[in-house]
């Protein structure tokens, strides 16, 4: 049976593959996709996940816009990397696929208590809206199964030296996240850094001769452009789709036990997670933490997931990178 997950994501390059992996793959049944300010505004997350849905004809999972600004601190969006829209590169039509009415919290508690199973909820954006719901709903955390979120590191950061972008956009809900008793999983940048996006992964979505392998193509060409400008990192690495994958097959994502932490105080590690999977802290584990990828089952359920999605719907995406 395939495993019932809600997506919570801030669209985003990344997350706009994450959203297809998590509609075509068979493994998962994506009951909904919920919107936080991140990557860019709360507005221009929600009408990318609107373009995204569109183009790869995902009509029939519900969309609900959430948090617009992290719990304590000011919203410091990523428009360095993922542009003014915050999905630059590929010309989106009009989106036809709307947003649900209420709030994205609103949402997962409905969905959560109405599921005949736990639900999984896989979180690729900033935790707000997961802090949210464990703090309203403290009882909503006996029906999710785990939290597979995508953030931190057990090495460095992307946003500080010390600190992840989606934890150090809100450290204080990632805090509430890692300490709420759910089985979490973390899916660092240590390991979606070994899910490069290459001249050969993006000729593989060429390949599939589709409008929407074009127009992941173009993401990533756009993405690659990011990362070599403010990194030096000529291939970019897709993040948020690891975690889906982890949900999808567990063999893909090797994962230890470990406790994490996150910091909240630091004057230069505010947002860091602090990985002790040696015990030196004596505290038990609270969390699984990614380690090693396996690249080539990755990209091959990548790539099978938008070319799915594109059979299904022919010429109906948006046009070439500008």
């Amino acid at each position: 049976m395939p495993v019932p997950i809600i997506l919570d994501c801030d669209p985003g390059h990344d997350d706009a593959l994450a959203i297809m992996l998590a509609a075509a793959d068979p493994a998962v049944d994506l009951l909904a996709i919920t919107t936080v300010a991140g990557n860019q505004t709360v507005e221009k997350t929600t009408l990318n996940a609107r373009r995204v849905c569109t183009v790869a004809g995902i009509t029939d999972v519900p969309i609900a816009a959430g948090c617009g600004r992290p719990l304590l601190q000011p919203l410091a969006v990523a428009d360095d990397v993922h542009g003014e829209s915050g999905l630059d590169g590929p010309r989106f039509p009009a989106p036809t696929v709307g947003v649900v009415p209420g709030h994205a919290v609103e949402l997962i508690h409905r969905i959560l208590t109405e599921h005949p199973e736990p639900v999984t909820l896989v979180p690729t954006a900033p935790l707000t809206n997961i802090a949210l719901l464990l703090t309203r709903y403290p009882e909503s955390a006996a029906r999710i199964r785990e939290i597979v979120l995508m953030g931190g590191s057990t090495e460095r950061g992307n946003r500080t030296p010390a600190a992840e972008f989606n934890v150090y956009t809100d450290p204080e809900a990632a805090d509430v996240v890692f300490r709420s008793g759910v089985p979490v999983t973390m899916c660092g940048l240590n390991v979606t850094h070994q899910a490069l996006a290459t001249p050969e992964i993006v000729a593989r979505f060429e390949a599939l001769g589709t409008e929407l392998g074009s127009v992941c193509a173009g993401l990533l060409t756009y993405f690659a452009s990011a990362y070599n400008r403010l990194w030096g990192m000529p291939h970019p690495p897709l993040h948020d789709p690891v975690a889906v994958a982890r949900v999808i097959d567990p063999a893909i994502v090797e994962c230890v036990d470990a406790y994490v932490a996150v910091e909240l105080r630091g004057t230069h590690t505010r947002g860091a997670t602090v990985v002790d999977p040696h015990g030196y802290l004596g505290r038990p584990a609270n969390a699984r933490v990614a380690v090693t990828l396996d690249r080539e089952a990755f990209w091959d359920r990548m790539v099978g997931a938008v070319a799915a999605l594109g059979a299904a719907r022919p010429g109906a995406a948006g046009g070439p990178a500008r």
